[in-house]
């Protein structure tokens, strides 16, 4: 079988333009040890994930850029096919291991040597700390699916929201790769979870997967009325807000006083800001100051990798603990999507439309 990557060689005004004219699948040889490190693990790459950043840090929309060209892939998995002789001395990973590779410190949202080394590509090469055993029963679909959405999802409803038993939290986007991550989060913080979406069939996985409620939303108006109805009359104590938009400014009439609004992204409005790497945000999302100050909301950003980039010292902990609970088979990501790695172009469109219950993987 070729070996081959995937190549953006020029940042483009949306990421549909941006696959469509500036990604190609090119040939690669398999790195020669004799050309790597002495901290360098080389991976074979058996899924990589298809995640929203992948795909609008390819327009340059994402607040993190790796300079053009570059092989996509935040998050991947696979088998170690060598390893330097450093990283052999820390006895943590040895050939023939089942791997995932923490995206904070290899491929293209990392910084330095590493970033040029995506996972969408037959190989790919991590320093020894980026590269980790395959946590309890997790396949390699699950595995490199899990840091980039669970950390996100314990980062905002934990560290920003501080999401509590016995509370109600709302998850706009519910169905998609860090929405149902914090759904099983929220759960196994002893939460009541009400979920929202736009298509039943996808929400039926939601509820499967943990959530108390679903709500298909196509009307704001019964949103608040049925969010209100599920709690009593009382309001949800934490909105998750991953899409951004009108959702979020209707949301505000569905929570308590002095609740916690959590903007986690927004994947319903990716053009708030420009293409093709230009900064600036001419299309900014806005939310009500009045209804804000009158129900005593919080209204929290939760941008993840800037915070941790800001206090390194959060994710020793976070990482843990997402580890931990998949070592124990309390989460599990789910994966609706797998395409071979030719197809990288169908499996990226099908994640821009939505088609994507969870994960989204790669096979290279």
């Amino acid at each position: 079988m070729t070996s081959s990557r995937v190549v953006v060689s020029e940042l483009g005004e949306d990421p549909i333009a941006a696959i469509e004219q500036f990604a190609s699948l090119q040939p690669m040889e398999r790195p020669e040890p004799a050309s790597l490190g002495p901290r360098d693990v080389l991976v074979a790459v058996k899924s990589a994930s298809v995640g929203w950043v992948d795909l609008i840090m390819t327009s340059g929309q994402y607040q993190h850029m790796p300079k053009p060209p570059y092989t996509p892939g935040l998050e991947y998995a696979g088998v170690v096919e060598w390893i330097g002789d450093e990283a052999r001395t820390t006895g943590t990973i040895a050939v023939g291991d089942a791997v995932l590779v923490d995206p904070f410190l290899a491929g293209p949202r990392s910084l330095g040597a590493y970033q040029k080394w995506g996972g969408f590509a037959s190989y790919a090469v991590a320093p020894a700390e980026a590269v980790l055993r395959i946590p309890g029963e997790l396949s390699f679909d699950e595995a490199c699916n899990l840091l980039g959405n669970y950390e996100t999802a314990y980062h905002c409803l934990v560290a920003r929201g501080r999401l509590g038993a016995g509370e109600t939290v709302l998850i706009h986007g519910a169905s998609g790769s860090t929405g149902l991550a914090a759904v099983q989060v929220a759960k196994l913080l002893g939460a009541t979870v009400i979920a929202t979406g736009r298509s039943a069939a996808k929400l039926d996985v939601v509820k499967a997967q943990g959530a108390d409620h679903v709500l298909v939303v196509t009307d704001f108006d019964r949103m608040r009325d049925d969010v209100k109805s599920l709690t009593g009359g009382r309001g949800v104590d934490v909105v998750y807000d991953g899409v951004g938009g009108d959702i979020s400014a209707a949301s505000l009439r569905c929570m308590k006083f002095g609740g916690r609004f959590l903007v986690v992204g927004w994947a319903a409005t990716p053009g708030v800001s420009r293409g093709k790497g230009q900064r600036g945000a001419p299309n900014a999302n806005v939310l009500p100051t009045n209804l804000i100050m009158m129900k005593g909301i919080d209204v929290l950003g939760c941008p993840t990798a800037i915070t941790t980039a800001n206090d390194p010292s959060i994710r020793p902990p976070r990482l843990a603990q997402v580890l931990a609970w998949a070592e124990a088979g309390q989460v599990k990501p789910h994966v609706s999507h797998t395409f071979p790695l030719a197809e990288f172009k169908a499996a990226m469109h099908a994640k821009w439309r939505g088609d994507v219950v969870g994960g989204c993987v790669l096979h290279p």
